[in-house]
């Protein structure tokens, strides 16, 4: 997968469609297809939003402005994918925008319904960077199906906020924009439980990433090819 911040630099330039310099703070939605990320999106921004192409892609993107509190949050939703491993222009542009967009947070949007298959990619972004908030969205469709979510209990697991929202009750997403707020300003410190692979390959890891540039995400990934 080897690449490093100075490869991609060109999509997240001056003239980027990211204008982060006007805002408090940046957040980055992300999560699988169909999970309801831009109808939690479209609810949060309302007719604040921005759309176009990422900078020589042909896939489009939204961004929109929310002001919560005294605070001014820039919202990038980011192409809905189901692995940061880089397969599709989609899957590339996610794994570059966390990587390298700079986001001061990024909100994982997960589909209650099917929360194991939704939760690959939230451990892949917690690779990348601590401060996450898993957002478990279509509450209303996990009750029909008899299906209760005990987000206290997640959140302790994951060592992240976690907030349960159904998106398309604004009034849900109160909380969610709470939380965003004080993990923005210190409040709450995420501290997400990553994953420990083998003796070999954390071995492995440690001694390479004194050296270089890459996430530790990629390198883990990299070295697990090697290991097998």
């Amino acid at each position: 997968m080897g690449f490093t911040k100075l490869s991609i630099d060109s999509i997240f330039s001056k003239n980027s469609f990211v204008q982060k310099n006007e805002y408090d703070f940046t957040i980055a939605l992300a999560g699988n297809p169909n999970v309801g990320k831009s109808t939690v999106f479209n609810a949060l921004t309302g007719m604040h939003q921005h759309t176009g192409n990422w900078p020589g892609k042909t896939v489009s993107n939204a961004t929109g402005f929310c002001k919560y509190k005294d605070k001014d949050f820039l919202l990038v939703d980011i192409p809905g994918t189901y692995s940061l491993m880089s397969n599709s222009e989609e899957e590339e542009i996610a794994r570059d925008y966390i990587c390298f967009g700079n986001p001061t947070l990024t909100v994982v949007v997960v589909d209650a319904t099917c929360l194991e298959r939704n939760l690959n990619l939230v451990y892949q972004i917690f690779e990348i960077t601590k401060n996450v908030i898993v957002c478990v969205n279509l509450l209303d469709e996990a009750e029909k199906k008899g299906i209760k979510i005990n987000l206290n209990k997640l959140s302790n697991e994951l060592g992240v906020p976690v907030v349960g929202t159904i998106a398309s009750k604004p009034k849900t997403l109160r909380k969610l924009l709470d939380t965003i707020y004080n993990v923005c300003t210190g409040s709450i410190i995420p501290e997400p439980r990553t994953v420990v692979y083998s003796s070999v390959i954390e071995k492995c890891l440690n001694t390479l990433k004194k050296n270089l540039n890459y996430s530790r995400l990629f390198v883990k990934m990299d070295l697990f090819k090697i290991v097998r």
